[in-house]
């Protein structure tokens, strides 16, 4: 018997990369599990340049995106930018998502909400992280304040990496294939869990097993921790064939 799946997913107007990312990892999971079938829709907030201003600016129009969402009658809806959660301040994922969800009841169309931040930090303490390493495009400003949000929630950052790539669209074309040489480059002696892109917009999706081949140690990304996350909430097996450690149910 075939069960079908709508994922919601409220994105950045210049946001490029979720709306491939995670089908591209939902229906490799097809592959393993026929039986499920996903369907993929959108709301989007206007935001270009990856700057406070407009990350606070942006994250106000979510509770529209949450409703809108809602309307179709989703089965789980996903906040797909990381760092307009963590320039909000520490925690702020939980306030986000329980507000977002609010919106959704009074539609009467009640849906778990995820957050790619919430997903991210949530994700470090199923792979029991304690020291990781972090590559981010953002300016060094914004990257500092998502290194801090992470340690606030009892993570130890040991080395990092801001690309300073300002215009989101140019994030989106980042070139994944340049990732394992970043991380290369990066003292990973005191690290065990690698996050290749604390960053949805970034691709990072098909890196993921050639840095971990290439370090021996667990790699996620906040594409990858969403994934995990939506799964959960909709009460599926954790699996997706090469999306790293976390898809791999080990966990």
């Amino acid at each position: 018997m075939t069960k079908n799946f709508r994922i919601g997913q409220i994105v950045p107007s210049s946001n490029t990369t979720m709306e491939t990312e995670i089908p591209a990892m939902l229906t490799a999971r097809q592959l393993i599990r026929p039986e499920e079938r996903f369907t993929f829709h959108s709301s989007r907030m206007r935001m270009k340049k990856v700057v406070k201003e407009e990350l606070a600016a942006m994250d106000a129009e979510s509770d529209r995106c949450a409703t809108e969402l809602s309307d179709a009658r989703v089965d789980v809806l996903g906040y797909a930018c990381l760092v307009a959660i963590m320039a909000m301040g520490p925690g702020y994922h939980r306030v986000s998502q329980e507000r977002l969800q609010g919106r959704t009841v009074e539609n009467d169309g009640k849906a778990p909400v995820i957050t790619s931040a919430g997903a991210l930090v949530d994700a470090l303490k199923v792979m029991n992280a304690k020291r990781i390493a972090v590559v981010a495009p953002y300016m060094k400003p914004l990257t500092e304040m998502v290194v801090n949000y992470i340690r606030t929630e009892g993570y130890e950052v040991s080395v990092w990496r801001a690309l300073e790539i300002a215009d989101n669209l140019e994030v989106g074309r980042h070139d994944p294939a340049k990732l394992p040489a970043i991380v290369a480059s990066m003292d990973l002696s005191n690290v065990d869990v690698i996050v290749l892109s604390a960053c949805v917009q970034m691709p990072s999706l098909q890196a993921v097993s050639m840095v971990e081949a290439m370090t021996g140690k667990p790699v996620v990304t906040a594409a990858i921790a969403t994934t995990y996350a939506m799964l959960k909430a909709l009460g599926l097996e954790t699996v997706v064939p090469g999306a790293g450690a976390l898809l791999s149910g080990a966990y």
